[in-house]
């Protein structure tokens, strides 16, 4: 089966490798290649992974379904979502929006993975903690694409307390400060280098160098904290002022 997915920091990225190696066969393409709207073109039914924000979906991953609505009319999607804690309706939110334009949704599956969010204490984990995290998640893909192989589909988050538990477990709340945060980012011009790495990585063209040093442009920003867990100097932040432990699946 082919996989389209969108990734931050790496954790969908692996978990949709893990998945496609189960199912044995099939492409996987990022929504940021040239080659996935052809993917999905020639695909009658697709898995579509992402991570979420805010019990949300990326604002990335909603735009490209806005702006590509055509093709999936008809199409049957089978729905990932990666978090660091909490979603309630992860794979609901793009459900109910792939609904409008005509997609058929054949189950949804919730992965809980390390956190993205680089510059917040709070949600800092162990490694140990974080590998015993990946574990579950594997073990998880690995039972669950089984199902699938057997036509038996996971329904995660698409149910209506579903629904419920994610717009008043965060969205309601953080709504508004997630959109406040896709003009938040700060560079501390006494630690960047200008290297322009922040600038390469970003997939909504949100950063440049200016003068030597990076530096917010627009208001697109997506959240997805590539640039502050790349930075090789921590100059970047978003929500927090500080950069406590740079989290790409990597490190893990």
């Amino acid at each position: 089966m082919n996989i389209l997915y969108f990734s931050g920091s790496g954790n969908t990225k692996y978990c949709v490798k893990i998945l496609s190696k189960v199912f044995g066969n099939g492409k996987i393409e990022s929504i940021e290649s040239e080659n996935a709207i052809q993917m999905i073109k020639d695909s009658k039914e697709f898995v579509f992974a992402y991570p979420v924000h805010y019990s949300n979906i990326p604002f990335i991953v909603k735009d490209f379904i806005k702006k590509n609505a055509a093709i999936f009319d008809g199409a049957r999607i089978f729905l990932v979502a990666t978090m660091g804690a909490f979603s309630g309706d992860g794979t609901g939110c793009a459900a109910r929006l792939l609904k409008k334009y005509g997609a058929k949704i054949t189950g949804g599956l919730h992965l809980r993975m390390p956190d993205s969010i680089a510059d917040v204490k709070l949600l800092k984990k162990s490694h140990e903690q974080n590998k015993l995290i990946i574990k579950l998640a594997e073990e998880k893909i690995q039972k669950s694409a089984e199902l699938i192989k057997n036509g038996k589909y996971p329904k995660e988050g698409l149910h209506f307390y579903n629904h419920i538990a994610g717009l008043f477990g965060q969205r309601l709340w953080f709504l508004q400060a997630a959109k406040k945060h896709r003009q938040d980012l700060r560079v501390d011009f006494e630690k960047c280098s200008g290297c322009g790495l922040c600038q390469k990585q970003c997939p909504t063209k949100s950063i440049q160098i200016e003068n030597g040093k990076a530096k917010l442009a627009g208001k697109n920003c997506t959240i997805c904290y590539r640039c502050v867990n790349s930075c090789p100097k921590k100059a970047v932040t978003i929500i927090g002022k500080k950069v406590f432990e740079q989290c790409l699946f990597e490190n893990y």
